[in-house]
Formats: structure tokens, sequence, C-alpha cells
């Protein structure tokens, strides 16, 4: 839990960092103006992780956020959706258990009624498969993508290639903005399930209490 939340604070630290749409550089205030740093904070670096950085850093930065930022929204969205009691049917296992038996959030994962230990280390394998093998910009032997955080591979398109700059810009803001709210958003409701446990009870609008 206590890392969960280290690995997203960080991820929002650098989250207001900007977009590469520039040349190489080691000055600081060559990102000032990309992608990402926008109004009402614009360039927004409170730990100085790009402080000296040069092009390979911010492009290792760039891809760790909107990783991150993806995942988040998934997790936001998951968060939305079964909480309202939207479940897959049918079983989670052999033994009979409904996918709608298992509690919400966190307690999905740890706590008495959690999600079995080898259920548990098949999601984990699993993400751990697509992090090693799917979802990076070079993988099954793709040419790196346009971007950082461009997973198409040469495959997956969906029309990219038939915008134009700007319309690929805008999507990449858009996308950029919704990562950053998802991890103050998933976050927040994070910490807001845990301060059930100290009967410090949060009933949030769309979601509701989080018990």
């Amino acid at each position: 839990m206590k890392l969960a939340i280290a690995a997203l604070l960080a991820g929002s630290a650098a989250a207001f960092a900007p977009t590469q749409v520039g040349k190489a550089t080691t000055a600081l205030n060559a990102f000032e103006s990309e992608l990402g740093a926008q109004p009402p904070l614009g360039f927004f670096d409170p730990l100085g992780m790009l402080t000296d950085a040069d092009q390979e850093r911010f492009d290792r930065l760039r891809y760790v956020e909107v990783k991150h930022g993806r995942v988040c929204q998934l997790a936001f969205l998951g968060q939305i959706v079964t909480r309202n009691g939207v479940h897959l049917s049918g079983d989670i296992d052999y033994s009979g258990h409904s996918f709608e038996s298992y509690p919400n959030g966190l307690a999905a994962v740890f706590g008495d009624n959690a999600i079995p230990q080898a259920g548990a280390l098949q999601i984990f394998a699993f993400v751990g498969f697509l992090e090693l093998f799917v979802m990076k910009d070079s993988a099954n032997g793709a040419e790196p993508g346009e971007f950082p955080g461009d997973f198409r591979n040469g495959a997956l398109d969906f029309g990219w290639d038939t915008f134009d700059e700007e319309t690929k810009l805008s999507k990449r803001a858009i996308e950029l903005n919704n990562g950053r709210a998802a991890m103050m958003g998933i976050l927040g409701l994070m910490v807001h399930e845990k301060l059930g446990e100290i009967d410090m009870v949060a009933d949030l609008p769309i979601i509701g209490a989080l018990q």
C-alpha cells in the first residue's frame, strides 16, 4: 500500500513536466515552452527532476508519466464501474467464486476477503509480461515510436497517421491532462478508502462511501 502511494506521488510530481517536441538540450529552459507546460502552472518541476537533464532523461520521464497516466485512468474507471455494482458475469475461478463476490478497491488485493494469492500472482505475471514484451516503444522488433509512449508497435494505428500535426499534439495534450488528473484521482480514492478503516468514511460524488 505504501509503495503504491509512493509510486503515484512520484508519478504525479513528474506529471507536469512537458512533453518533448523540440531538439535535445541540457538547458532547463529548453523544456519550458513544450507541450505539457500549460496554464495555470506552466512549467512545473518541484522536485527538480529535469535539472541538468539531457534528452534521454527527459524521454524516460515522459515515458513513465504517460504509462502511469494510462494505468491510473483504467484504475479510476474501474473504481467507478465496480462501485456502481457492475461486475463481470460468471465465476473468477473453478471453485465457483463469482467476480462480484470479491470487494472493490484495495480490499480486493489486501484484506480478509482479497483475491487468493494464486490469482494475484497470475495478475502480476500478466502485467509483467505486458511490461517486458508488449507495452514498450520497440516491442516485437518494431521501430521506436514517434514519441515516448507510442505503443503502436507498427501494428495498432487507429487512424493516428491520418491526423495532422496540430491534431496529434492536441490529442497528446488531452491524454497527458487526463492521465495527470487520474493519477491524483486514484490516489485520492486510495487515501479515502484507508480513512474508512479509522471511522472517517467519505461519501464521494458518483462513487459514494468507500468502505
